[in-house]
């Protein structure tokens, strides 16, 4: 039975009996000695706040009248691991949209901190507060080209989304810098390529849509229920295609790499019905199945003269054409 264990083990015993427990009696329920008995029961006034109290008439300890029955312990029962990979989460999430979820996610990081310390008391570094810090010190994600969100308008899209209320919004397209209003039906918030995106049921358009979430301005929760759309559906008109761009894949793009770039490429994931294999060559040919191909075309140049397009022609004219538009800049 490891501290944390006896610490509810303890709180069980006491919280059951009618009369103060006696140490003796502890010691029998928690199967230790006198000074472990003792130093449970400062670990749990200290960082629990429990009010336990000795009754020197009856030669034990009781919760202070009155609370009883309505003191209660923290109700997360993980291991220390588990206990560090919560923190470690909240600090990725931390990472990806600073201050995104800190007033919500508070308090039960809190109650994680004070079990962590009744587990490690003695570690002053812990004792301390230290173990969130130690993993904010360890654990980084480098953002490269994320776009901040507000994080009000975040929440507001994120509470709507899940309690499935239907949501006005302004929002500022990017591609024509026009601002529109409108009624959406939330369905599904996608993180990807570290930045938001809302796939929602645009009510003006009758169809499904991709609204990049920083670009909303404003976003206010109605009353009225959002229309859901089935998952399959769903799966169908956005998972399918390659990247965030929408529809059913019309093509397979067939990339060659080089062998020297071949065995970074050969464990990435570009798709999720994508197909790879090894050639002769020691090269490395992908098969990616797409419908819009401007994302796909950005990430096939970002390997310069470590890949090729093998297939279809019009991927490979379209690659072809923004290489000579680039060399164009340089020749000036």
């Amino acid at each position: 039975m490891d501290g944390m264990q006896r610490i509810y083990k303890l709180h069980q015993v006491i919280s059951s009996r009618r009369y103060p427990v006696s140490c003796q009696t502890l010691q029998d329920e928690l199967g230790c000695s006198r000074a472990t008995v003792r130093r449970i029961i400062t670990e749990m006034r200290l960082y629990f706040d429990a009010p336990l109290e000795y009754s020197r008439e009856h030669n034990g300890y009781h919760y202070a009248q009155g609370e009883r029955k309505s003191f209660e312990l923290p109700g997360l029962w993980f291991s220390s691991t588990e206990v560090y990979a919560l923190l470690t989460t909240q600090q990725l999430l931390a990472q990806v949209q600073p201050g995104l979820l800190d007033a919500q996610l508070k308090p039960v990081r809190d109650r994680i901190q004070k079990i962590l310390a009744a587990r490690h008391l003695g570690d002053e570094k812990l004792m301390s507060g230290h173990p969130s810090g130690e993993i904010s010190s360890r654990v980084h994600i480098l953002r490269m080209s994320g776009r901040n969100v507000e994080p009000g308008c975040f929440q507001t899209v994120a509470g709507a989304l899940l309690q499935r209320n239907s949501l006005y919004i302004t929002y500022r397209s990017r591609g024509d810098n026009q601002t529109s209003t409108r009624e959406i039906s939330p369905q599904r918030l996608i993180h990807y390529r570290d930045n938001w995106y809302l796939d929602a049921w645009c009510h003006a358009k009758n169809a499904l849509r991709s609204f990049a979430v920083e670009r909303i301005r404003s976003a206010k929760s109605l009353p009225q229920r959002c229309h859901d759309i089935p998952d399959t559906q769903l799966d169908a008109h956005y998972a399918s295609s390659y990247g965030i761009f929408a529809g059913e894949p019309e093509h397979t793009a067939v990339l060659r790499f080089s062998p020297e770039r071949a065995r970074w490429v050969a464990d990435e994931h570009w798709h999720p019905e994508q197909q790879g294999n090894f050639l002769d060559d020691g090269s490395y040919e992908l098969r990616i199945p797409y419908s819009d191909p401007r994302e796909l075309v950005m990430d096939i140049l970002k390997y310069g003269p470590d890949v090729e397009v093998s297939a279809p022609v019009t991927l490979r004219k379209a690659v072809t054409e923004r290489l000579k538009q680039t060399l164009k800049n340089y020749r000036k």
